[in-house]
């Protein structure tokens, strides 16, 4: 019974993590919930087989996705290697002006990295919309599923 509640609340810490992972680049999010649903193994609540495999194959999928997504989106909208340099960068210093920074961050790094690459103002604008889409799309990705990842706890947890 111990061993319940012990598991219980480190399974709800690694969802915190999981949701604040989402937002903060560094934190893999995803993971986190996947492994609130793993801490459920030692008890008498765990998830099926099937259930922990789709987890797997999300994680993996999103992971995935997180890295590709961004750069997709900034290709698409013809945006330069400094321009997505930028974005990164603009990631990383904008987590220092939460909440607005997260939104603005990529936007801003974007732009000013496709001006250093000497594109026009117009062309920088359109990468750095390419570039908070593809942000904007990945955050949603991890969302979904750490939100999943939640209700599979939840169902678990007290189903």
């Amino acid at each position: 019974m111990e061993i319940d509640w012990l598991m219980f609340a480190l399974g709800v810490a690694l969802l915190a993590c999981g949701f604040i992972g989402c937002v903060v680049p560094v934190l893999p999010g995803p993971i986190f919930g996947y492994a609130a649903v793993l801490a459920l193994l030692p008890t008498d609540r765990t998830p099926s087989a099937a259930v922990l495999a789709a987890g797997a194959a999300i994680v993996a999928a999103v992971t995935a996705l997180d890295y590709l997504l961004p750069s997709v989106f900034a290709r698409k909208f013809k945006c330069s290697g400094s321009g997505v340099f930028g974005c990164v960068v603009g990631t990383v210093v904008g987590l220092f002006f939460m909440p607005v920074g997260l939104v603005a961050g990529p936007f801003l790094g974007t732009m000013a990295g496709e001006l250093i690459a000497g594109r026009r103002l117009s062309q920088a604008l359109k990468g750095g919309v390419g570039a908070l889409l593809g942000y904007v799309a990945t955050l949603a990705l991890k969302l979904a599923a750490v939100s999943y990842f939640a209700v599979v706890f939840a169902k678990a947890a007290f189903g």
